[in-house]
């Protein structure tokens, strides 16, 4: 049953009676009996920032309003995006689709456009999962086992035969002991992460793919040493018939094909082993993607690379030559925070702060030479619409959270003196709110208006220890769950949070702060990461002014600070050996 209510309805009855309006919509929501919307869509499942429209790939469309309603992960695959898996809350896993190669896991042939459950992989909990172009697919739990199934011409199942995989198998050889992170697919090859920084790889290798120093192909899954030896790798991706790696210190790793210079080493030879990309060496990167032949690579200070392949545009230089080295992209636009490619097709995405999307290469079979802004909020609507195949980049995760519907259709009533019935004062201005939204949403209030939870509490509250900006955006976090700052005003949230125990604001302060940190003011925010005991931030601001070293040093920040910090700072740095030529 859905029931359905115009934003300004659920404003009234919110006014009315919100606490048990807020409680009675949570307690329908959780047990799936109604589903509260602003609107009809019965195809748009909700996550946490924002609306995910799964009706963009059509297999989602067989689907009933209760299956996907319990969707919590899913992702399209499949040479013609024919093939569906998804996770539900219950962690329960579904396939559906044309089931080529056996690449569904559910024990034969068959094609299906009902959704059918693999019993053998019932409450395990997905956190990463790859195909190829078999297609075979591999899944990590977070157990850190790995499971495979699909084609297997080249052993790219690691299980040691040929065989296709007709249903999920525990792959477990030379893995005993490590727990699987990350996977990798590409089109006959794998790849796994462990927790330890190792990368491991089998299948297909008549390129070099795996990493052997040889083009035979590698039954089992094999340790890949070389120049990887003694390093802690973080990321890993794969192209056609390529494989890149990314160390914790931002170092990036390419070895395969390279006919198209998508290792970015400057040649167009194959690699059997690991090579280093000299020509990123100074930047450090935090996420490497991989086309059918080409190679992306964001920084830590929201730059973008490009090289490989540009038959289409991939590369998004203005023109369809190939690069046998990186090249910056997007260098007139703001700073970069996700980028998108997928080994199956030729097309490139880009998110930045602002949260604006672009795309560029083969888009519905036209090349898009440069970065094109759409209309979208999510890189994964790229893939959806404009791909060719309309395959997922990633396992896409759904977060549903059906209590934010009441408090999105209270957003507009923010700060509005019409209907609120309390106001703070900041710096001489006025913030309008609802005592119950802040009861219900903050400890801090609950705790002041227990005693005093009656008609004669005064309507005005002065508040003289935070700016107006930092505390407007806190207390509408209390109703959107989302934070609108610079980095710089983000510190004094981080305050703020620190001061009122929200652990979530900390954290949401925290994503801010890394996702805007530059040379300029690294060490102020490192300085303030020490100051509000943000360890998880402190980690972060030090790697990076340790990364960006020469440069920091340089700043007004770095010797504002204060002595004793200094000396610690210097201290730690050493001991990282930063200081070794």
């Amino acid at each position: 049953r859905i029931i359905f209510f115009s934003p300004r309805e659920i404003v009234c009855k919110a006014e009315a009676t919100l606490c048990e309006w807020l409680y009675v919509s949570e307690t329908f929501c959780t047990h799936s009996r109604y589903l509260l919307v602003s609107k009809p869509h019965p195809l748009r499942l909700q996550r946490s920032v924002a609306m995910v429209d799964v009706s963009k790939w059509p297999l989602f469309t067989l689907l009933s309003t209760q299956e996907l309603a319990s969707i919590r992960q899913a992702c399209i695959f499949g040479a013609s995006a024919n093939e569906a898996i998804y996770i539900t809350h219950d962690d329960e896993v579904y396939v559906l689709g044309l089931n080529c190669s056996n690449c569904l896991g559910i024990g034969d042939s068959q094609s299906t456009i009902v959704p059918k459950k693999l019993d053998s992989l019932t409450g395990k909990k997905l956190v990463s999962l790859s195909y190829g172009s078999g297609p075979h697919v591999l899944l990590a739990t977070q157990e850190g086992e790995l499971y495979a199934w699909g084609h297997n011409g080249y052993s790219q199942l690691g299980n040691g035969t040929t065989n296709q995989g007709v249903s999920p198998i525990l792959v477990t050889t030379n893995l005993q002991n490590k727990r699987v992170t990350e996977v990798a697919c590409g089109s006959h090859h794998s790849l796994a992460l462990t927790h330890e920084g190792e990368v491991f790889a089998w299948g297909y290798n008549n390129c070099g793919q795996v990493g052997s120093g040889s083009t035979a192909n590698q039954p089992t899954p094999r340790k890949v040493s070389n120049s990887l030896q003694n390093k802690v790798m973080v990321s890993i991706a794969c192209g056609q018939t390529s494989s890149m790696a990314v160390a914790d210190n931002g170092e990036v790793y390419g070895w395969g094909y390279n006919g198209n210079g998508q290792l970015g080493l400057g040649n167009n030879g194959n690699q059997l082993t690991p090579c280093r990309l000299i020509a990123l060496q100074g930047l450090c990167v935090l996420q490497i993607a991989s086309g059918y032949a080409h190679s992306l690579a964001l920084t830590d200070e929201g730059l973008l690379y490009a090289w490989g392949a540009n038959t289409y545009g991939q590369l998004g230089t203005g023109n369809k030559s190939n690069q046998l080295s990186p090249v910056q992209v997007m260098t007139e636009k703001e700073r970069i925070v996700e980028i998108a490619a997928c080994h199956s097709t030729h097309t490139s995405a880009a998110k930045t702060q602002s949260g604006q999307v672009f795309m560029w290469g083969q888009c519905r079979g036209q090349p898009i030479v440069l970065p094109h802004l759409t209309h979208f909020s999510s890189t994964d609507d790229v893939f959806a619409c404009f791909a060719m195949p309309s395959v997922m980049w990633r396992l896409l995760s759904m977060e549903h959270d059906d209590f934010l519907t009441v408090a999105q259709s209270l957003k507009k009533e923010f700060d509005n003196p019409e209907t609120s019935d309390l106001k703070f004062s900041v710096n001489g201005k006025y913030i309008h709110v609802h005592k119950a939204v802040l009861k219900i949403r903050c400890e801090h209030f609950r705790s002041m208006f227990q005693s005093h939870w009656n008609e004669d509490m005064k309507e005005v509250i002065e508040i003289d220890q935070f700016s107006f900006p930092v505390y407007r955006s806190f207390l509408e976090f209390l109703y959107t769950d989302s934070v609108d700052l610079p980095p710089e005003d983000a510190i004094g949230l981080l305050d703020l949070a620190t001061s009122y125990c929200e652990n979530r604001l900390k954290k949401l302060c925290q994503h801010i702060i890394k996702r805007g940190i530059t040379v300029e003011n690294a060490f102020s925010l490192l300085s303030a990461a020490i100051r509000y005991d943000a360890e998880d931030l402190e980690e972060f601001c030090f790697k990076f002014c340790v990364n960006h070293l020469t440069e920091v040093t340089q700043t007004a920040a770095f010797w504002q600070i204060d002595g004793n910090m200094l000396k610690e700072f210097i201290c730690r740095a050493s001991h990282c050996g930063a200081f070794k030529n």
